[in-house]
Protein backbone atom coordinates (compact mmCIF):
# COMPACT_ATOMS: atom_id res chain seq x y z
CA UNK A 1 0.00 0.00 0.00
CA UNK A 2 1.56 3.26 -0.87
CA UNK A 3 1.88 6.04 1.72
CA UNK A 4 1.27 8.88 -0.83
CA UNK A 5 -1.24 9.43 -3.41
CA UNK A 6 1.45 11.02 -5.76
CA UNK A 7 3.81 7.95 -5.38
CA UNK A 8 4.57 6.59 -8.45
CA UNK A 9 5.66 2.71 -9.25
CA UNK A 10 8.01 1.56 -11.66
CA UNK A 11 8.44 -1.15 -13.56
CA UNK A 12 11.16 -4.06 -13.49
CA UNK A 13 12.40 -6.17 -15.95
CA UNK A 14 15.83 -6.35 -18.61
CA UNK A 15 16.14 -2.57 -19.07
CA UNK A 16 14.57 -0.99 -15.88
CA UNK A 17 16.23 2.47 -17.06
CA UNK A 18 13.30 2.31 -20.12
CA UNK A 19 10.45 0.88 -18.23
CA UNK A 20 10.10 4.00 -15.97
CA UNK A 21 7.18 5.76 -14.64
CA UNK A 22 7.90 7.87 -17.47
CA UNK A 23 6.63 5.22 -19.99
CA UNK A 24 3.30 4.38 -20.39
CA UNK A 25 0.79 3.30 -18.02
CA UNK A 26 0.53 -0.58 -17.19
CA UNK A 27 -0.97 -2.26 -20.34
CA UNK A 28 -0.28 0.67 -22.91
CA UNK A 29 2.36 -0.01 -25.56
CA UNK A 30 5.65 -1.32 -24.06
CA UNK A 31 8.82 1.30 -24.98
CA UNK A 32 11.27 -1.37 -25.91
CA UNK A 33 9.25 -1.94 -28.92
CA UNK A 34 10.50 1.74 -29.75
CA UNK A 35 14.30 0.36 -29.47
CA UNK A 36 13.92 -2.49 -31.96
CA UNK A 37 12.33 -0.12 -34.40
CA UNK A 38 15.76 1.58 -35.14
CA UNK A 39 15.97 -1.03 -37.67
CA UNK A 40 13.00 -1.56 -38.79
CA UNK A 41 11.36 1.16 -40.81
CA UNK A 42 7.46 -1.50 -40.30
CA UNK A 43 8.32 -1.25 -36.64
CA UNK A 44 8.36 2.34 -36.10
CA UNK A 45 5.06 2.64 -38.43
CA UNK A 46 3.63 0.57 -36.14
CA UNK A 47 4.66 2.11 -33.47
CA UNK A 48 4.09 5.34 -34.63
CA UNK A 49 -0.09 3.90 -35.14
CA UNK A 50 0.11 1.95 -31.79
CA UNK A 51 1.27 5.17 -29.74
CA UNK A 52 -2.03 7.24 -30.26
CA UNK A 53 -4.17 4.47 -28.63
CA UNK A 54 -2.47 6.25 -24.74
CA UNK A 55 -5.42 8.87 -25.01
CA UNK A 56 -8.14 6.40 -25.87
CA UNK A 57 -7.08 3.28 -23.76
CA UNK A 58 -8.92 3.43 -19.90
CA UNK A 59 -8.93 1.16 -17.22
CA UNK A 60 -10.81 0.88 -13.66
CA UNK A 61 -8.72 2.53 -11.31
CA UNK A 62 -8.87 0.50 -7.84
CA UNK A 63 -6.41 2.85 -6.00
CA UNK A 64 -8.10 5.24 -3.35
CA UNK A 65 -6.12 7.51 -1.22
CA UNK A 66 -7.46 7.78 2.82
CA UNK A 67 -8.54 11.16 1.76
CA UNK A 68 -10.42 10.52 -1.01
CA UNK A 69 -12.29 7.68 0.53
CA UNK A 70 -13.08 10.78 3.28
CA UNK A 71 -14.65 12.93 0.36
CA UNK A 72 -17.91 13.04 -0.95
CA UNK A 73 -17.88 10.33 -3.78
CA UNK A 74 -18.81 12.53 -6.83
CA UNK A 75 -16.19 14.87 -5.58
CA UNK A 76 -13.97 12.51 -4.94
CA UNK A 77 -14.13 10.84 -8.54
CA UNK A 78 -14.19 14.25 -10.75
CA UNK A 79 -10.61 14.90 -8.96
CA UNK A 80 -9.08 11.77 -9.98
CA UNK A 81 -9.61 12.01 -13.82
CA UNK A 82 -8.62 14.95 -13.80
CA UNK A 83 -5.24 13.84 -12.63
CA UNK A 84 -5.64 11.03 -14.87
CA UNK A 85 -5.88 13.01 -18.15
CA UNK A 86 -2.79 14.98 -17.33
CA UNK A 87 -0.30 12.13 -16.31
CA UNK A 88 -1.48 10.83 -19.93
CA UNK A 89 -0.81 13.93 -21.49
CA UNK A 90 2.58 14.35 -20.06
CA UNK A 91 3.25 10.83 -21.22
CA UNK A 92 2.15 11.12 -24.97
CA UNK A 93 4.23 14.15 -25.59
CA UNK A 94 7.26 12.16 -23.78
CA UNK A 95 6.56 9.40 -26.31
CA UNK A 96 6.20 11.69 -29.68
CA UNK A 97 9.55 13.73 -28.48
CA UNK A 98 11.53 10.07 -28.39
CA UNK A 99 10.19 8.15 -31.32
CA UNK A 100 10.75 11.78 -33.90
CA UNK A 101 14.81 11.25 -34.31
CA UNK A 102 14.27 7.55 -34.93
CA UNK A 103 11.29 7.79 -37.70
CA UNK A 104 14.19 10.87 -39.07
CA UNK A 105 16.96 7.97 -39.19
CA UNK A 106 14.62 5.33 -40.01
CA UNK A 107 13.91 7.65 -43.35
CA UNK A 108 17.52 8.31 -43.69
CA UNK A 109 18.50 4.65 -43.85
CA UNK A 110 15.78 3.40 -46.24
CA UNK A 111 17.09 5.61 -48.69
CA UNK A 112 20.89 4.50 -48.17
CA UNK A 113 19.76 1.08 -48.51
CA UNK A 114 17.93 1.96 -51.95
CA UNK A 115 21.16 3.40 -53.39
CA UNK A 116 22.78 0.58 -51.87
CA UNK A 117 21.10 -1.58 -53.83
CA UNK A 118 21.11 -0.06 -57.17
CA UNK A 119 25.15 -0.18 -56.86
CA UNK A 120 24.99 -4.26 -56.29
CA UNK A 121 24.81 -5.84 -59.65
CA UNK A 122 24.27 -10.03 -60.46
CA UNK A 123 27.12 -11.87 -62.43
CA UNK A 124 27.70 -14.73 -63.43
CA UNK A 125 31.64 -15.54 -63.31
CA UNK A 126 33.25 -18.86 -64.93
CA UNK A 127 36.91 -19.65 -63.63
CA UNK A 128 37.98 -22.46 -65.73
CA UNK A 129 35.11 -24.05 -66.29
CA UNK A 130 33.57 -23.58 -62.66
CA UNK A 131 30.33 -20.99 -63.12
CA UNK A 132 29.27 -19.46 -60.00
CA UNK A 133 26.65 -16.45 -59.80
CA UNK A 134 27.82 -13.26 -57.14
CA UNK A 135 27.13 -10.21 -56.34
CA UNK A 136 29.75 -7.23 -57.12
CA UNK A 137 30.23 -3.39 -57.14
CA UNK A 138 32.32 -3.48 -59.87
CA UNK A 139 32.35 -0.93 -62.59
CA UNK A 140 33.86 -3.85 -65.52
CA UNK A 141 34.91 -6.81 -65.90
CA UNK A 142 38.90 -5.53 -64.94
CA UNK A 143 37.16 -4.20 -61.33
CA UNK A 144 35.39 -7.68 -61.24
CA UNK A 145 38.26 -9.77 -61.47
CA UNK A 146 40.41 -7.93 -59.29
CA UNK A 147 37.66 -8.02 -56.52
CA UNK A 148 37.71 -12.14 -57.24
CA UNK A 149 41.34 -12.35 -57.05
CA UNK A 150 41.69 -13.50 -60.59
CA UNK A 151 45.16 -13.11 -61.63
CA UNK A 152 45.73 -13.54 -65.26
CA UNK A 153 48.61 -14.54 -67.58
CA UNK A 154 49.60 -13.54 -70.52
CA UNK A 155 48.34 -16.80 -72.76
CA UNK A 156 44.80 -16.75 -70.33
CA UNK A 157 41.69 -15.48 -72.36
CA UNK A 158 38.93 -13.27 -70.65
CA UNK A 159 35.14 -12.73 -72.14
CA UNK A 160 34.30 -10.01 -72.21
CA UNK A 161 37.63 -8.01 -72.39
CA UNK A 162 38.95 -6.85 -69.65
CA UNK A 163 37.56 -2.93 -69.25
CA UNK A 164 34.49 -3.98 -70.19
CA UNK A 165 31.54 -2.39 -68.45
CA UNK A 166 29.30 -4.58 -66.55
CA UNK A 167 25.58 -5.02 -65.85
CA UNK A 168 23.46 -6.64 -63.98
CA UNK A 169 22.99 -10.26 -65.07
CA UNK A 170 26.11 -10.04 -67.48
CA UNK A 171 28.22 -13.75 -67.94
CA UNK A 172 31.95 -13.38 -67.72
CA UNK A 173 34.52 -16.39 -68.36
CA UNK A 174 37.88 -16.56 -67.47
CA UNK A 175 39.80 -19.46 -69.62
CA UNK A 176 43.39 -20.33 -68.26
CA UNK A 177 46.29 -20.51 -71.17
CA UNK A 178 47.61 -24.00 -70.81
CA UNK A 179 51.49 -25.29 -72.45
CA UNK A 180 51.33 -27.73 -74.89
CA UNK A 181 54.09 -29.58 -75.85
CA UNK A 182 52.92 -31.00 -78.86
CA UNK A 183 54.17 -33.76 -81.32
CA UNK A 184 52.77 -34.43 -84.50
CA UNK A 185 54.21 -36.58 -87.09
CA UNK A 186 57.84 -36.08 -85.82
CA UNK A 187 56.97 -32.58 -85.77
CA UNK A 188 57.61 -30.72 -82.59
CA UNK A 189 55.82 -27.83 -81.19
CA UNK A 190 55.56 -25.74 -77.97
CA UNK A 191 51.67 -23.97 -78.26
CA UNK A 192 49.23 -22.79 -75.77
CA UNK A 193 45.50 -23.72 -75.44
CA UNK A 194 42.70 -22.66 -73.09
CA UNK A 195 41.26 -25.82 -73.95
CA UNK A 196 40.55 -28.45 -70.48
CA UNK A 197 41.35 -31.94 -72.68
CA UNK A 198 43.29 -33.20 -74.99
CA UNK A 199 40.34 -34.08 -77.06
CA UNK A 200 39.37 -30.14 -77.35
CA UNK A 201 42.97 -29.12 -77.38
CA UNK A 202 43.36 -31.29 -80.81
CA UNK A 203 39.90 -30.01 -82.01
CA UNK A 204 41.09 -26.49 -81.61
CA UNK A 205 43.94 -26.80 -83.96
CA UNK A 206 42.12 -28.81 -86.26
CA UNK A 207 44.14 -32.27 -85.87
CA UNK A 208 42.71 -34.99 -87.24
CA UNK A 209 42.18 -37.75 -84.59
CA UNK A 210 40.47 -40.55 -85.97
CA UNK A 211 43.39 -43.43 -86.64
CA UNK A 212 45.61 -41.44 -84.91
CA UNK A 213 47.94 -42.56 -81.93
CA UNK A 214 47.83 -40.28 -79.19
CA UNK A 215 50.23 -40.73 -76.52
CA UNK A 216 47.55 -39.42 -73.44
CA UNK A 217 43.56 -40.90 -74.04
CA UNK A 218 41.74 -38.14 -75.20
CA UNK A 219 39.64 -37.41 -72.46
CA UNK A 220 42.72 -36.58 -70.16
CA UNK A 221 42.51 -33.09 -68.47
CA UNK A 222 45.14 -30.89 -68.99
CA UNK A 223 46.42 -29.33 -66.07
CA UNK A 224 47.72 -25.55 -65.42
CA UNK A 225 51.18 -27.10 -65.95
CA UNK A 226 50.10 -28.59 -69.43
CA UNK A 227 51.43 -31.89 -70.70
CA UNK A 228 53.13 -33.45 -73.29
CA UNK A 229 51.41 -34.83 -76.31
CA UNK A 230 52.83 -37.64 -79.16
CA UNK A 231 50.23 -37.50 -82.00
CA UNK A 232 51.08 -39.99 -85.01
CA UNK A 233 48.14 -39.96 -87.71
CA UNK A 234 47.82 -42.83 -89.52
CA UNK A 235 50.18 -42.69 -93.02
CA UNK A 236 50.61 -45.07 -95.93
CA UNK A 237 54.56 -46.64 -96.22
CA UNK A 238 55.77 -48.97 -98.81
CA UNK A 239 58.37 -51.48 -98.47
CA UNK A 240 60.62 -52.95 -100.89
CA UNK A 241 62.24 -55.97 -99.69
CA UNK A 242 63.25 -59.23 -101.11
CA UNK A 243 62.23 -58.28 -104.64
CA UNK A 244 58.31 -57.21 -103.52
CA UNK A 245 56.62 -54.35 -102.66
CA UNK A 246 53.98 -54.21 -99.40
CA UNK A 247 52.02 -51.47 -98.72
CA UNK A 248 50.94 -50.76 -94.83
CA UNK A 249 48.97 -48.25 -93.26
CA UNK A 250 50.67 -47.57 -89.73
CA UNK A 251 50.62 -45.40 -87.22
CA UNK A 252 54.87 -46.32 -86.68
CA UNK A 253 57.09 -43.77 -84.69
CA UNK A 254 60.27 -45.14 -86.82
CA UNK A 255 60.88 -46.82 -89.85
CA UNK A 256 61.83 -49.82 -88.47
CA UNK A 257 58.54 -50.11 -86.77
CA UNK A 258 56.82 -49.82 -90.67
CA UNK A 259 58.80 -52.43 -91.34
CA UNK A 260 57.94 -55.14 -88.71
CA UNK A 261 54.37 -54.49 -89.44
CA UNK A 262 54.61 -55.24 -92.93
CA UNK A 263 55.76 -58.72 -91.68
CA UNK A 264 59.33 -57.99 -92.63
CA UNK A 265 62.64 -58.74 -90.39
CA UNK A 266 65.55 -57.97 -90.04
CA UNK A 267 68.79 -60.24 -89.41
CA UNK A 268 72.13 -59.71 -88.65
CA UNK A 269 73.25 -56.78 -90.68
CA UNK A 270 70.61 -55.98 -92.87
CA UNK A 271 69.04 -52.61 -92.96
CA UNK A 272 66.51 -49.76 -94.46
CA UNK A 273 67.31 -46.96 -97.18
CA UNK A 274 66.63 -44.46 -94.75
CA UNK A 275 67.82 -44.63 -91.25
CA UNK A 276 65.16 -47.23 -89.36
CA UNK A 277 65.32 -44.93 -86.34
CA UNK A 278 63.66 -42.12 -88.88
CA UNK A 279 60.12 -40.87 -88.79
CA UNK A 280 58.10 -43.00 -92.17
CA UNK A 281 56.41 -40.37 -93.95
CA UNK A 282 52.74 -40.72 -95.87
CA UNK A 283 53.54 -42.17 -99.21
CA UNK A 284 57.15 -43.21 -98.92
CA UNK A 285 58.99 -45.86 -100.15
CA UNK A 286 61.76 -47.77 -98.15
CA UNK A 287 63.85 -50.37 -99.19
CA UNK A 288 65.05 -53.18 -96.66
CA UNK A 289 68.91 -53.79 -97.92
CA UNK A 290 69.98 -57.68 -97.22
CA UNK A 291 73.43 -57.01 -95.78
CA UNK A 292 76.40 -59.55 -95.51
CA UNK A 293 79.70 -59.05 -95.01
CA UNK A 294 82.60 -60.54 -94.92
CA UNK A 295 86.43 -59.31 -93.39
CA UNK A 296 89.88 -59.57 -95.51
CA UNK A 297 93.49 -59.00 -94.50
CA UNK A 298 96.02 -57.52 -96.75
CA UNK A 299 100.05 -57.16 -96.14
CA UNK A 300 102.30 -54.66 -97.39
CA UNK A 301 105.29 -53.82 -97.53
CA UNK A 302 106.94 -51.00 -95.62
CA UNK A 303 110.59 -49.65 -97.27
CA UNK A 304 113.62 -49.43 -95.34
CA UNK A 305 115.78 -46.72 -95.19
CA UNK A 306 120.02 -46.58 -96.21
CA UNK A 307 122.27 -45.68 -94.05
CA UNK A 308 125.86 -45.04 -95.63
CA UNK A 309 128.96 -44.38 -93.28
CA UNK A 310 132.24 -42.95 -94.93
CA UNK A 311 135.16 -45.28 -95.79
CA UNK A 312 138.65 -43.92 -95.85
CA UNK A 313 139.50 -47.42 -97.50
CA UNK A 314 137.58 -47.51 -100.75
CA UNK A 315 138.02 -45.35 -103.81
CA UNK A 316 136.19 -42.59 -104.05
CA UNK A 317 133.05 -43.32 -105.56
CA UNK A 318 133.03 -47.01 -104.63
CA UNK A 319 130.22 -48.00 -102.33
CA UNK A 320 130.00 -51.21 -100.50
CA UNK A 321 126.76 -52.66 -98.89
CA UNK A 322 127.60 -53.44 -95.50
CA UNK A 323 124.07 -54.72 -94.44
CA UNK A 324 121.32 -55.77 -96.23
CA UNK A 325 118.13 -54.10 -95.38
CA UNK A 326 114.95 -55.66 -94.42
CA UNK A 327 111.41 -54.33 -95.32
CA UNK A 328 108.99 -54.11 -92.65
CA UNK A 329 105.71 -55.78 -93.00
CA UNK A 330 101.82 -53.86 -92.17
CA UNK A 331 98.30 -55.60 -91.81
CA UNK A 332 95.66 -54.14 -93.08
CA UNK A 333 92.04 -55.03 -92.56
CA UNK A 334 88.88 -54.45 -94.77
CA UNK A 335 85.30 -54.26 -94.31
CA UNK A 336 83.62 -56.08 -97.41
CA UNK A 337 80.07 -55.61 -97.63
CA UNK A 338 77.83 -56.95 -100.01
CA UNK A 339 73.89 -55.11 -100.29
CA UNK A 340 71.67 -56.85 -102.07
CA UNK A 341 73.96 -59.41 -103.92
CA UNK A 342 76.29 -56.73 -105.18
CA UNK A 343 79.59 -55.99 -103.65
CA UNK A 344 80.57 -52.77 -102.20
CA UNK A 345 84.22 -51.02 -102.17
CA UNK A 346 86.42 -52.56 -99.50
CA UNK A 347 86.39 -50.14 -96.32
CA UNK A 348 89.49 -49.92 -93.95
CA UNK A 349 88.28 -50.95 -90.51
CA UNK A 350 92.30 -51.53 -88.81
CA UNK A 351 95.98 -51.27 -89.35
CA UNK A 352 98.79 -52.52 -87.89
CA UNK A 353 102.56 -52.85 -88.38
CA UNK A 354 103.95 -56.45 -88.09
CA UNK A 355 107.66 -56.24 -88.34
CA UNK A 356 109.25 -52.99 -88.43
CA UNK A 357 111.89 -52.18 -91.15
CA UNK A 358 115.69 -52.55 -90.94
CA UNK A 359 117.66 -49.91 -92.28
CA UNK A 360 120.76 -50.84 -95.10
CA UNK A 361 124.14 -49.72 -94.02
CA UNK A 362 126.39 -48.87 -97.05
CA UNK A 363 129.96 -47.59 -96.80
CA UNK A 364 131.33 -44.80 -99.06
CA UNK A 365 134.61 -44.94 -100.26
CA UNK A 366 136.47 -41.28 -99.82
CA UNK A 367 140.70 -42.69 -100.97
CA UNK A 368 141.89 -40.60 -104.34
CA UNK A 369 141.66 -42.89 -107.19
CA UNK A 370 145.15 -44.44 -108.19
CA UNK A 371 147.14 -43.13 -110.54
CA UNK A 372 147.15 -44.76 -114.23
CA UNK A 373 148.88 -48.25 -114.97
CA UNK A 374 151.73 -47.42 -117.03
CA UNK A 375 152.17 -49.26 -120.21
CA UNK A 376 148.30 -50.13 -120.60
CA UNK A 377 146.66 -47.02 -120.90
CA UNK A 378 146.85 -47.26 -124.33
CA UNK A 379 144.18 -50.35 -124.71
CA UNK A 380 140.68 -50.23 -126.16
CA UNK A 381 138.92 -50.49 -122.32
CA UNK A 382 135.78 -49.60 -123.64
CA UNK A 383 135.51 -51.99 -126.27
CA UNK A 384 136.58 -54.42 -123.78
CA UNK A 385 133.82 -53.44 -121.68
CA UNK A 386 130.81 -53.21 -124.48
CA UNK A 387 131.82 -56.85 -125.39
CA UNK A 388 131.99 -58.34 -121.62
CA UNK A 389 128.76 -56.48 -120.52
CA UNK A 390 127.90 -54.13 -122.73
CA UNK A 391 129.35 -51.50 -121.27
CA UNK A 392 127.33 -51.21 -117.80
CA UNK A 393 128.99 -50.84 -114.69
CA UNK A 394 125.84 -53.32 -112.33
CA UNK A 395 125.86 -56.10 -114.92
CA UNK A 396 125.72 -59.26 -113.64
CA UNK A 397 125.83 -62.66 -115.78
CA UNK A 398 122.83 -65.07 -115.42
CA UNK A 399 124.65 -67.52 -113.07
CA UNK A 400 125.76 -64.72 -110.41
CA UNK A 401 129.30 -65.44 -110.80
CA UNK A 402 130.75 -62.69 -113.06
CA UNK A 403 129.82 -58.80 -112.60
CA UNK A 404 130.57 -55.09 -113.66
CA UNK A 405 132.40 -54.25 -116.91
CA UNK A 406 134.69 -56.60 -117.10
CA UNK A 407 132.88 -59.63 -115.78
CA UNK A 408 134.87 -60.21 -112.50
CA UNK A 409 134.42 -63.11 -110.12
CA UNK A 410 134.57 -62.72 -106.27
CA UNK A 411 137.52 -64.37 -105.52
CA UNK A 412 140.18 -62.34 -108.27
CA UNK A 413 138.40 -59.06 -107.87
CA UNK A 414 139.26 -59.25 -104.24
CA UNK A 415 142.57 -60.47 -105.11
CA UNK A 416 143.36 -57.25 -107.37
CA UNK A 417 142.48 -55.34 -103.86
CA UNK A 418 139.38 -54.75 -104.49
CA UNK A 419 136.80 -55.15 -102.05
CA UNK A 420 132.55 -56.31 -102.27
CA UNK A 421 131.05 -56.85 -105.28
CA UNK A 422 132.74 -55.69 -108.35
CA UNK A 423 129.27 -54.88 -109.64
CA UNK A 424 129.43 -52.25 -106.89
CA UNK A 425 132.29 -50.30 -107.08
CA UNK A 426 132.77 -47.46 -109.98
CA UNK A 427 133.30 -47.90 -112.94
CA UNK A 428 136.64 -46.08 -112.77
CA UNK A 429 138.00 -49.08 -109.83
CA UNK A 430 136.34 -51.67 -112.34
CA UNK A 431 139.10 -50.44 -114.86
CA UNK A 432 141.82 -49.98 -112.56
CA UNK A 433 141.56 -53.13 -111.65
CA UNK A 434 141.19 -54.81 -115.06
CA UNK A 435 144.48 -52.77 -116.58
CA UNK A 436 146.06 -54.77 -113.40
CA UNK A 437 144.97 -57.59 -114.14
CA UNK A 438 146.09 -57.63 -117.69
CA UNK A 439 149.49 -57.03 -116.20
CA UNK A 440 148.82 -59.98 -114.22
CA UNK A 441 147.70 -62.53 -116.88
CA UNK A 442 147.47 -60.86 -120.21
CA UNK A 443 144.62 -61.12 -122.08
CA UNK A 444 143.48 -64.70 -121.01
CA UNK A 445 141.05 -63.72 -118.34
CA UNK A 446 138.74 -62.40 -121.13
CA UNK A 447 139.03 -65.32 -123.89
CA UNK A 448 136.52 -64.45 -126.27
CA UNK A 449 136.94 -60.20 -125.96
CA UNK A 450 139.97 -60.23 -124.98
CA UNK A 451 141.26 -59.20 -128.74
CA UNK A 452 139.06 -56.33 -128.41
CA UNK A 453 141.90 -54.61 -126.56
CA UNK A 454 144.03 -54.05 -129.36
CA UNK A 455 140.97 -52.60 -131.94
Amino acid sequence: MSKSQYEQYETYGPDASVHTAETLPYGEYDATLYEASLYDASRYEASLSVAPAAESFRYEDTYRPAYEQRMPPRRAGRRAARRRRARYAERSEAAVRRLLPRALVVVFLAGGTTAFVAEDKPIELTVDGRPRTLHTFADDVTGLLAEEGVNLGAHDVVMPVPGTTLAGGDEVAVHYGRPLRLTIDGDRHEVWTTARTVEEALDEMGVRVEGAYLSVPPSRRIGRAGLALDVRTERAVTIMADGRARTVRTNAATVQEAVEEAGITLRGQDTTSVPPGSFPRDGQTVTVLRVTGTKEVREEAIPFGVTRTQDSSLFRGTEVVERHGLPGLRRFTYFVRTVNGVRERPRGERSEVVREPRAQVVKVGTKPHPPSVQGVDHLDWDGLADCESGGRAHAVDPSGTYGGLYQFDTRTWHSLGGKGRPQDAPAEEQTYRAKKLYLRSGESPWPHCGARLHG
